[in-house]
């Protein structure tokens, strides 16, 4: 059976960073550990990038926060994140999911599960399990929620929330 590890988003900016919390850098240690779980070729990641007219686009227009402009130090993955992803697949993604991610997933033979790890459960995380339920219905999609952080607390819960309803295995 074959089981990926996509880890989302996991920047500085959502760690400590523009849009950062406390929920958020107090999960990095988990998922280092999570990551060191897997055989390196077994994971995948996804990168928030922006551009510098990140306050023109829809998004920015509506979160009007500079965050993750391709480039910056804010951009970049933790690096205790980076140090354990090595060679894995990084997808950068200028929305929320990542649709590339979904549809290559059909293409990996004998894929049986995702986990999921990242940030932030109610935007990027909720977006891409979502994305990949609706491409590959069948696959068995876990969420980490220990592994995971939201905007806030309650979004956080509500998101885990919303994937159970969905038939994603909240753990």
């Amino acid at each position: 059976m074959k089981k990926l590890l996509i880890v989302i988003d996991m920047q500085n900016d959502f760690i400590d960073g523009s849009l950062g919390t406390k929920e958020a850098q107090a999960i990095v240690p988990a998922v280092a550990a999570k990551i060191a779980s897997y055989p390196p070729k077994d994971i995948v990641a996804t990168m928030d990038t922006h551009g510098a007219d990140y306050l023109r686009t829809q998004e920015g227009k509506k979160l009007p926060v500079k965050h993750c402009i391709k480039g910056t130090d804010g951009w970049q993955i933790r690096p205790e994140i980076a140090a354990l992803l090595g060679r894995a697949r990084i997808y950068e993604k200028p929305t929320f999911g990542c649709e590339q991610l979904a549809q290559d997933l059909k293409a990996v033979k004998g894929l049986k599960e995702v986990e999921i790890v990242g940030l932030c459960t109610d935007i990027c995380v909720v977006s891409n399990a979502l994305l990949i339920k609706a491409a590959l219905p069948e696959l068995r999609i876990t969420v980490d929620s220990a592994c995971c952080a939201g905007v806030t607390p309650e979004k956080h819960l509500a998101a885990l929330e919303t994937m159970r309803s969905c038939q994603i295995e909240v753990v």
